[in-house]
This record gives C-alpha cells, sequence and structure tokens, in this order.
C-alpha cells in the first residue's frame, strides 16, 4: 500500500469525528504557497447530478416511520460509525452500522462519520419525526483537506457526493456534519444507538437514561424482513452459489498448495467482490479435521483427497445483505460409506427442522426437531451411553458433545441479524412470516475424541442453508445450491466438466 506521506495532523479525532492519521513524522507534502497555489488551481468543474431515488428510499422511509411510532416526542439518533484502524495509520475498508443502514439504505457508499437524527415534530404540527442524514459533503479543491488529509482527502480517497446527490439518492433531507453539533445539542429527550460511534454517543446530553432502547427496537423491527430485504438476501445467496462452483473448479489447485485452504478461501472472495462489496464474515474453509472447529478462520491447512471440506461463507452485496451458506464437499468428489453416513444424517436433520418451520411456531422449535435427529443417529450408532430420549432431557443433552451450536440465528444486515433482540423475541420468539433465518446443524466427531469410533474421528459435516418463512411454511432461499450426498457429487462433477 503507498504511504500515506501527508501534512495531516497526529493520530485521533476531531470535534466532528474526522480520523486523521499519523504521518507527521515522515510527511514530505510541500506547504509553500507556490505549491498550494498550484494544487488548490487548474481543476475542471464536476457536473452535478441529481439521480431518482435508489430502490433502497421507500423501504427505509416506511422503517423511519415505524421506528418513529415507537418513540413520540423523542430524539432518535443513529450513527454510520467512523473508519476503523488496522495497523498504525491503515485503516479496516469502511462499513456503516446496521441500523444506520436499515433507516437509511446507504450501503456499501455510505460516508465515514454520517449520523441520521430524527427530530420530533410538535403535535399540534402534525407528530412524528423529521429526519435528517448528516454527512461530509465535498471539501472542495479549495481546501488542503483535499489532498493533505489521507483519512478523508478526495485526492486520497475519491470524491464526496454533494448533500443535494445523496438528498435525491436517499430520498432524504441532508446537512453538513458541521451542523451536527447544534442538532445534537437541542432540549429534550434522546436516545442513540450505543457503540455505533462513542464520540457522536457522548455529545448526545442525557441519552439512554434506560439503557440502549433504540438499539434493541431496531434489532426487533429488523426480525421481520420487508420484500426489498428479502430480494437482497436472495441475491446474495445467488452471488454465494457462484462462489461454490468456483470453489470446487479450484479444488485441484487446492491439493497441490500447502495452504490449500487459502486457495479455496481465495477462490470465494475473488466472487464476493465481484459480484458484491465483501464476504459477510471471514470464510471458514476447514478441511480434513479442521472442519470439527466450528469457527475455524485460519484457513491454512492442507487440502488432501479423501478428506472432506467445509465451507461456510456468504457474499455481502453492495446494499451490506449477506448470505449464509455452508456445504461440506468430498475433495475427491466422491463420499465414502462412512462420510456419507454421517452426511445423511445431518441432511435428515436439516429436513426435520424445515418441516415445522410456519408463522406461529416458537423459534426454538426449530432447533429442538433438528435435535431430535443428532440424537437418534448417535443412539443408534452406539454413541450415546443413554437413549436419545433420555438424552434429549434437558438434564442430559449428551448428544450435543458433537453439535454444541445453535440450529438457527437471524440473517440480515449482520451475518448474525437482530443480535440486540430480547430473548423472549428471538429464541423463545413466536415466528412471523418475512423472518429470514439459517438451518445449519451438523455433526463435529474431533480427531482425538476417544467416545467415538476410529472411522468417524476427524469427520466434521456442516449443511447450512438460508430459508424465509412464508405464509403457511418456509422457502428455501438455498435451494438451487446441492444439498444432499447425490446432489453433491454430480455437482462436484458437472462444475469440473466445464
Amino acid at each position: 500500500m503507498m504511504a500515506s506521506m501527508s501534512d495531516s495532523t497526529a493520530q485521533g479525532t476531531t470535534a466532528q469525528g474526522t480520523t486523521a492519521q499519523g504521518t507527521t513524522n515522515r510527511s514530505t507534502t510541500p506547504t509553500s504557497s507556490a505549491f498550494t497555489e498550484h494544487i488548490q488551481s487548474g481543476w475542471a468543474e464536476r457536473e452535478a447530478t441529481t439521480p431518482a431515488p435508489r430502490a433502497a428510499a421507500a423501504p427505509a422511509a416506511e422503517r423511519r416511520a415505524r421506528l418513529s411510532a415507537m418513540h413520540p416526542g423523542v430524539r432518535l439518533v443513529v450513527p454510520a460509525g467512523s473508519l476503523k484502524v488496522r495497523s498504525n495509520d491503515t485503516d479496516y475498508p469502511f462499513r456503516a452500522h446496521a441500523d444506520f443502514t436499515y433507516l437509511t439504505g446507504w450501503g456499501s457508499d455510505a460516508e465515514p462519520d454520517s449520523v441520521l437524527v430524527l427530530e420530533p415534530v410538535r403535535a399540534d404540527d402534525g407528530g412524528g419525526h423529521e429526519a435528517t442524514l448528516y454527512f461530509r459533503g465535498p471539501a472542495g479543491r479549495g481546501t488542503t483537506e483535499f489532498y493533505a488529509n489521507p483519512a478523508i482527502g478526495e485526492f486520497w480517497v475519491g470524491p464526496r457526493p454533494s448533500l443535494a446527490h445523496v438528498a435525491a439518492d436517499l430520498g432524504v433531507a441532508t446537512a453538513d456534519l458541521a451542523d451536527l453539533d447544534a442538532a445534537l445539542a437541542a432540549d429534550g429527550p434522546a436516545l442513540v444507538v450505543s457503540g455505533a460511534d462513542p464520540l457522536v454517543e457522548a455529545r448526545v446530553q442525557g441519552a439512554n437514561p434506560d439503557g440502549d432502547v433504540l438499539a434493541r427496537d431496531l434489532s426487533e423491527l429488523r426480525l421481520v424482513k420487508d420484500a426489498w430485504e428479502i430480494a437482497e438476501v436472495q441475491a446474495a445467496v445467488d452471488a454465494t452459489a457462484r462462489g461454490f462452483d468456483d470453489v470446487i473448479a479450484d479444488l485441484a489447485a487446492a491439493t497441490r498448495h500447502e495452504r490449500g485452504e487459502r486457495v479455496v478461501e481465495g477462490a470465494f472472495h475473488r466472487r464476493a467482490r465481484l459480484d458484491g462489496n465483501a464476504v459477510g464474515y471471514d470464510t471458514i474453509a476447514a478441511s480434513g479435521h479442521h472442519a470439527c472447529y466450528l469457527h475455524w478462520t485460519r484457513n491454512d491447512g492442507q487440502v488432501r483427497e479423501g478428506d472432506l471440506i467445509l465451507l461456510d461463507a456468504g457474499v455481502e452485496v453492495d446494499s451490506l445483505y449477506t448470505a449464509d451458506i455452508t456445504r461440506t464437499l468430498p475433495i475427491s468428489g466422491s463420499f465414502t460409506e462412512v462420510q456419507r453416513r454421517v452426511y445423511d444424517a445431518v441432511v435428515e436433520a436439516a429436513d426435520a427442522a424445515f418441516a415445522v418451520v410456519r408463522p406461529g411456531i416458537v423459534f426454538k422449535e426449530v432447533h429442538a426437531a433438528a435435535m431430535e435427529v443428532i440424537a437418534r443417529r448417535t443412539a443408534e450408532w452406539g454413541l450415546l451411553p443413554i437413549t436419545a430420549e433420555q438424552s434429549l432431557e434437558p438434564d442430559q443433552q449428551l448428544h450435543r458433545r458433537w453439535m454444541v451450536h445453535g440450529t438457527s440465528h437471524h440473517l440480515g444486515l449482520d451475518v448474525h441479524d437482530c443480535a440486540a433482540a430480547r430473548r423472549d423475541f428471538y429464541h423463545d420468539g413466536v415466528v412471523r412470516e418475512g423472518m429470514v433465518f439459517t438451518i445449519e446443524p451438523g455433526l463435529y466427531f474431533q480427531a482425538d475424541d476417544l467416545t467415538v469410533p476410529e472411522e468417524l474421528r476427524g469427520i466434521g459435516i456442516r449443511i447450512e442453508d438460508d430459508i424465509v418463512v412464508t405464509a403457511d411454511g418456509a422457502r428455501n432461499l438455498s435451494s438451487a445450491i446441492p444439498r444432499t450426498a447425490d446432489q453433491v457429487e454430480a455437482w462436484m462433477r458437472e462444475v469440473r466438466a466445464r
């Protein structure tokens, strides 16, 4: 990466949230008046554009209206967040806070340090809230920021959109970030999403007297997806399917590299960047016994013929909605008898969980259905010292040794979506039409597990699909990605024959 040679201030954050990178000890930027005059002149005028509202604008406005109705008379502050340091003067790619994206529709192109403020309107003026999006507009070539600030200067990171452009694009009133202090200092009760931007949070006096109610309410609103959101998750799933094809096509190359798991990871990452914004989370490319480690993201192992590889990956599209899919593939293209036996049990558990999904059930019933299969199969294989029925008792749960994770989690703007929702709305909540969540049972027999026969040791299998709850059941958004053992083997033959 090119060094950020500038005359920016030492690393820190200004009153308006601008992160300046610490490069003063190696800056070579000229400071003479002659240079300043030269670099600030001779630029063509940029053409002003007024786009039509993006597809996300209308559903975002509806969400703001629902949130407004929940908090009459209260100022609501939702920050996008700021750049986060990766190493010294280099930052991670910016990704806006999910609640901010949910309420604005501003996805991968959102500007750091932006803040959405919903200002309450007096009841005699109609009530509700007026939304204003505060962000850092273009600085202009006549400023030193333009060429001398590597964190936000447009010479460094590219041009920023105008206030008018964003207002038209998102269908919301805009204001310059310099005006934010006045909006935050106004009298009256206020709520702010905690943790999104601590500096903004600290400037909202007296906010959140009862804790982070706003994040909780937004998580609970986000539990049910609208039609636009479901379409975005479907687009992410479809891109993920193409990424899985890419991985299968590169498996032979992966077997020839001592870090073949990274060949797999790289193949998927390429697709995520081509067809989306990025990966929705760190890819798990776990070959052989690494598949028994539930969040294996080191991906530094070999990929060997005869083993399985567990690929847990998802493309995040530009709206920031993500897929979350897992398939377990036989690297040779065919399952062994033992691998297929375990694989078929996991498919059976996934099918059992899917079969119970419908509006009105309790979310935790999905997990319970999968666990009945896992308990029954592990008992049949002689792995349990008690019966399946006994193991399913709350004070036993011995079958969970080989599947310690849950079967489902909500999915959307975050891979583990709606995290601030109360347990009564999530784990113990009633399933509703429009909810999007995963079904992902697995069996993991670690290489040193002496409670299972040697033939099972080192086998880890998970199958994960993304589903949406319909009026009378559920639809598998990832059904186009092969999932049974026979389908997977045929899929691998077809991709390799291309």
